[in-house]
């Protein structure tokens, strides 16, 4: 068993429900600002890194019928990039988008960004871990730094495996440990000196973006989540790194 995520003020790090009900709470008190300190924290990089998954994902994207199951969406950016760029190689018919997330504060901000836009995609309250859809269901399943937040890693992958249809891919993004030389100095001191001040200082939350230095900090390496990915039954992985190694692109394929 792979687990994950262990909040702050979690009663027993090994204890799943205690890790998903605080990293819940955790974001529904970040959801208002959660946007905003995206932008100004990554320096705007962070839209850069949805759009390198989106170009990876073309091939799903332009299919006559796809269906996409974006997993812990969060305010919906990447479920709207995948759909406008659907849109922009196709048309809007024959896609199905589906947002997951298990905070409702986030959901709401993602619904209130997807009807100003005008999109169709769907989105659903429910937990990653407990997927509410039968076996082999989509033909790409997209996480963008959501999966770091799970309460047991091995078992959201397993989740994924199987909803996923036969010769369908899993693009996930996450943040790691940069491997460029010259980025990992100046990206450790900006991510553990600044980065938590100033995003607790302006999240409305007094510790989350503590713990998402701490959670970047303990999480897999790309060989070792390629690894739960095997465990899973997936094949083809490969791990992209973007802005020397800060961000990883995994991509699997069942």
């Amino acid at each position: 068993m792979t687990l994950g995520a262990t909040p702050l003020g979690a009663n027993n790090e090994n204890n799943e429900e205690d890790a998903s009900r605080n990293i819940r709470r955790m974001f529904g008190e970040v959801a208002p600002r959660y946007d905003l300190l995206n932008r100004l924290l990554s320096l705007y990089i962070d839209q850069f890194w949805r759009r390198t998954l989106v170009r990876q994902t073309r091939t799903e994207l332009k299919k006559t019928h796809t269906r996409i199951l974006d997993l812990c969406c969060g305010t919906g950016d990447l479920l709207i990039e995948l759909e406008l760029e659907r849109r922009r190689l196709h048309s809007a018919s024959g896609f199905q988008g589906i947002g997951l997330d298990f905070s409702r504060p986030m959901l709401v901000a993602a619904n209130r960004k997807i009807a100003k836009k005008g999109l169709s995609s769907m989105l659903i309250e429910a937990d990653s871990l407990c997927l509410p859809h039968l076996n082999n269901q989509f033909d790409l399943i997209t996480i963008a730094y959501g999966f770091r937040n799970l309460a047991n890693y091995q078992k959201g992958v397993n989740e994924i495996f199987r909803v996923l249809r036969p010769g369908g891919r899993l693009a996930l993004l996450e943040f790691s440990q940069p491997t460029n030389p010259l980025i990992r100095p100046l990206f450790s001191f900006y991510f553990h000196n600044i980065l938590p001040r100033l995003g607790n200082a302006f999240s409305g939350s007094g510790n989350a973006y503590t713990y998402l230095q701490q959670s970047v900090d303990r999480f897999l390496t790309p060989s070792e989540l390629c690894a739960v990915f095997k465990v899973a039954g997936f094949s083809h992985t490969e791990s992209i790194p973007i802005t020397g190694g800060i961000s990883v692109l995994h991509l699997a394929v069942k």
